[in-house]
């Protein structure tokens, strides 16, 4: 299968689910028009508490649908835009991404992966025992984190499902993605 986005999703205010629209606007250093993350520094309240002069390395959340389907054939209840996501895709290994992949989204979005979303007691208060079911352990030992990817927008476009996803690997050597 070709990867696709199945979804996008957006919310003005720091809701932890989006609603799913037909359309977003991915605008140039800024993320998703219209949503509460948008942002050239931190707007996830957290971060910003820390430093709110921190670049935000998290303009637009992606998660693969694969892991929707994982959850709730675990008794899950998810959905396109559940888990706070902006853009749900189908048929791309988003965690396998190294850091600083670009996604070419549709005709002209493009979306620079800076690194995996931390997944948050949010995730427990949305439906208990969900952040440890997007927790797990690499072989090393290591956590492993699935709750998807962040990335920042390099090019501005229209997102919507159905648009088409083209990953660019950055020049080696490639570094794994870490939380941001």
């Amino acid at each position: 299968m070709n990867p696709i986005v199945i979804a996008v999703a957006l919310s003005a205010t720091h809701t932890f689910s989006k609603p799913v629209v037909p359309t977003i606007m991915l605008l140039r250093g800024l993320g998703v028009d219209g949503d509460a993350h948008q942002g050239v520094t931190v707007k996830h309240r957290s971060r910003v508490r820390a430093d709110p002069t921190q670049p935000n390395l998290r303009q637009v959340h992606l998660i693969q649908a694969e892991l929707h389907d994982e959850l709730q054939l675990a008794g899950f209840n998810v959905a396109e835009g559940t888990m706070g996501e902006n853009i749900t895709t189908r048929g791309i290994d988003l965690l396998a991404l190294p850091r600083g992949a670009r996604l070419r989204i549709g005709p002209d979005a493009v979306v620079e992966i800076t690194g995996l979303r931390n997944p948050c007691v949010q995730l427990d208060q949305y439906q208990k025992g969900l952040t440890g079911a997007v927790l797990g352990r690499n072989p090393d030992g290591s956590l492993q984190r699935r709750a998807g990817v962040m990335g920042i927008v390099v090019e501005g476009g229209a997102v919507s499902p159905g648009d088409a996803i083209r990953a660019e690997l950055p020049a080696l050597p490639h570094f794994p993605l870490e939380r941001v």
